[in-house]
């Protein structure tokens, strides 16, 4: 058999598209929050990069971009090269809330992010004032209704979960109550001890620890299902069908990443949610491991924004 001599140098001189790209990551990687430094999620974060560090051999530092309600850290997620160099964590807050809330946000959700995987979910508790006279859900539907616009319900800001999980209960039941807004969790939670307002659905490790120091009486989580954290408290929606609030955390990086960045990391993250240790301090901030592939986490993010929408059309909040 003939072969051209040229055509035998060139082929030998061809790149070699067979051989394996380096496993990622070959360098360090930048792990971009939204949210500010020693916050419980800060707290987590940090425990979730420090894992991928081990397994990997590569650094997984983490960035503190807070500001803006998250879109500061998130635009900065958005703009970062679509290599594998920059990731960071998405949150209900920027990816399901924001873009309904806030008139100002600078990226798009659909477009602009590659979703990765979920990492964990944390449900709301609603606790009451000891004073109020309602021992179960269907009670405190029954006091509110009979005192229309005398109910106040506490948040640490419009927008945020747990307003909006106040709000998702003022609507379902088709109660007339008050939103009470405040600068932050701890002094909500101080003036519902103090009956200066009559509740909160505040995240479960404040809200649980107060009910079970006797200082509230806690009536339902706003997650799906009871959490296996505290279940012996019903989930709200064993008596408001449907009902389903919950704060959650994921892996997301820029558009565009790479197929095979996305699989390596989708795994690996699979293999830090599988760690006892890690699962173990989720369970101290009353958060469970989330599973989510990245089809499942881009399906659940496009949902969880279109059930949230009405809610906050209808609370009336919104930052310009």
């Amino acid at each position: 058999m003939f072969v051209n001599r040229r055509s035998l140098l060139a082929a030998t001189t061809l790149p070699n598209f067979s051989v394996a790209q380096p496993l990622w990551p070959s360098q360090p990687v930048r792990f971009i929050t939204p949210f500010a430094p020693g916050g419980g999620v800060d707290t987590l974060v940090r425990l979730y990069c420090a894992r991928l560090g081990e397994i990997t051999g590569q650094s997984f530092v983490v960035e503190n971009r807070a500001g803006a309600g998250g879109n500061i850290g998130m635009l900065a997620i958005a703009r970062a090269p679509a290599d594998g160099t920059v990731i960071g964590l998405g949150s209900v807050s920027s990816l399901a809330i924001s873009p309904t809330l806030r008139a100002d946000i600078p990226f798009d959700v659909e477009r602009d992010f590659t979703y990765v995987g979920g990492l964990w979910q944390l449900p709301n508790l609603l606790i009451l004032n000891n004073d109020v006279p309602a021992r179960t859900v269907p009670e405190l539907i029954e006091v509110i209704r009979r005192a229309p616009g005398q109910y106040t319900f506490a948040s640490p800001g419009s927008g945020t979960t747990v307003h909006l999980s106040g709000e998702m209960f003022r609507q379902m039941a088709g109660l007339d109550m008050v939103h009470v807004p405040y600068r932050g969790g701890a002094a909500a939670q101080i003036d519902v001890m103090a009956g200066r307002v009559h509740m909160i659905f505040d995240n479960i490790p404040q809200s649980l620890a107060t009910a079970r120091a006797g200082k509230a009486r806690a009536l339902a989580v706003t997650s799906l299902r009871r959490s296996p954290f505290a279940p012996e408290i019903p989930a709200m929606a064993e008596f408001l069908p449907g009902f389903d609030i919950t704060s959650w955390g994921s892996v997301v990086g820029p558009a565009g990443l790479p197929a095979p960045v996305v699989a390596r990391l989708s795994a690996l993250t699979a293999q830090v949610l599988d760690d006892p240790a890690f699962n173990a301090r989720l369970a101290e901030n009353g958060a469970g491991a989330w599973r989510q592939s990245p089809e499942e986490l881009t399906a659940f993010r496009r949902a969880s924004e279109a059930q949230l929408a009405p809610v906050i059309r209808a609370s009336g909040a919104r930052v310009e």
